[in-house]
């Protein structure tokens, strides 16, 4: 599938029905991930930093776009990238960023409300670097998704009903997905879902893990994103296996993959 196809076909995902999006942190799981049926990927800020020996929101834009264009490289699939706030407040630096994010082959990115402190933008300006981050992803000319995210409800900079009125702000700006993480639970995200008309991704975590990738696409959820759980679920395996080993045990060693499978779906992965 060439770098157009991509970018189509990352774009009529989002159409109808719903699908899973998961989060690789590296070539690897990109491929991992790829072989095992998902259709489309996305990078992680928080996973991506894991890989560094950083914390989340540690990462320079120019290292965001080499581990974007390194997962665009891994599969045929199209792939979506996490830069957190844009890498700088003014809309004029989120329009840059949507840009140069084309130009390594993402088919679409998600920019968050959110300040490199974790306070949450004031609303204008929050709606006008959407707007600029729009004005940029039609520029291209090619199917682009820009996703608005407004993260204030799993930051605690904002409550629901300030998220839910940035959200319809963002949508009226023309962001083609939105996506409002960790709500406290499914009632909450019946809210979000009837305030809005444009998609909406859901993260898997928080209160949603308990439900079923069924039960959300039945609510009307569109895309289902995993962001840093699969790399952390993989991170607590590590934590568990070399803890077991210190403590003298060998046992936890017993689910490794064989190394044939893991060949197996690597090739796979990269389409070969």
């Amino acid at each position: 599938m060439g770098l157009g196809e991509r970018h189509q076909r990352f774009m009529d995902l989002h159409q109808a029905g719903c699908f899973v999006i998961p989060n690789p942190w590296d070539a690897g799981s990109a491929r991992m991930m790829a072989a095992l049926g998902a259709v489309a990927l996305a990078t992680s800020s928080a996973a991506h930093a894991f890989t560094l020996g950083r914390a989340d929101m540690a990462v320079s834009r120019d290292e965001a776009l080499a581990h974007a264009e390194a997962i665009v490289a891994a599969t045929p699939l199209p792939v979506s990238g996490d830069f957190e706030g844009g890498f700088g407040d003014g809309p004029e630096v989120v329009a840059e960023t949507v840009g140069l994010g084309a130009e390594v082959g993402l088919s679409g990115l998600s920019i968050e409300d959110t300040a490199s402190d974790k306070s949450a933008y004031g609303f204008e300006l929050a709606v006008e670097r959407v707007r600029a981050g729009v004005s940029a992803a039609r520029a291209l000319g090619r199917p682009f998704v820009f996703c608005a995210r407004a993260d204030g409800v799993m930051n605690g900079t904002y409550d629901l009903a300030e998220g839910i009125r940035r959200l319809q702000a963002f949508e009226a700006a023309g962001a083609d997905l939105l996506y409002l993480p960790v709500p406290p639970g499914k009632d909450e995200l019946a809210r979000i879902l009837a305030s809005v008309t444009k998609p909406v991704n859901a993260l898997a975590a928080g209160a949603l893990r308990d439900l079923t990738v069924a039960d959300l696409a039945a609510m009307g959820v569109r895309r289902i994103s995993t962001g840093s759980q699969i790399a952390r679920v993989t991170h607590a395996a590590l934590r568990d296996a070399v803890a077991g080993l210190m403590a003298g045990r060998l046992s936890g060693l017993k689910a490794a993959a064989p190394g044939g499978e893991m060949d197996a779906l690597l090739l796979k992965g990269a389409g070969n």
